[in-house]
């Protein structure tokens, strides 16, 4: 599960925060590959210890920065359990 700090599409060249629910593992690995396989900046990733979005599994936060508009795919995967997220940025 994701929650979205700012309204898509995303602005280029700014930082968004994504926070992230993920049932079934302890750790999460994130990947973002947009347009011509350009890579999203992760500038920020911390787990976090508590929270008032209650869902299940636990919770991180990320900051990614997309460099330029496009469709973006952000890789999610911890464990044996994985997923996308698909974004416009422009």
């Amino acid at each position: 599960m994701a929650l979205l700090f700012k309204d898509v599409p995303f602005p280029a060249g700014q930082s968004v925060k994504i926070v992230w629910r993920v049932s079934g593992s302890t750790s999460l690995r994130l990947e973002g590959r947009g347009p011509a396989g350009a890579t999203a900046r992760l500038s920020s990733f911390e787990r976090h210890s508590g929270s008032n979005w209650k869902r299940p599994g636990l919770e991180w936060g990320s900051e990614f920065l997309f460099p330029q508009a496009g469709c973006w795919d952000i890789h999610a995967s911890g464990g044996k359990v994985s997923g996308d997220l698909w974004l416009m940025v422009k």
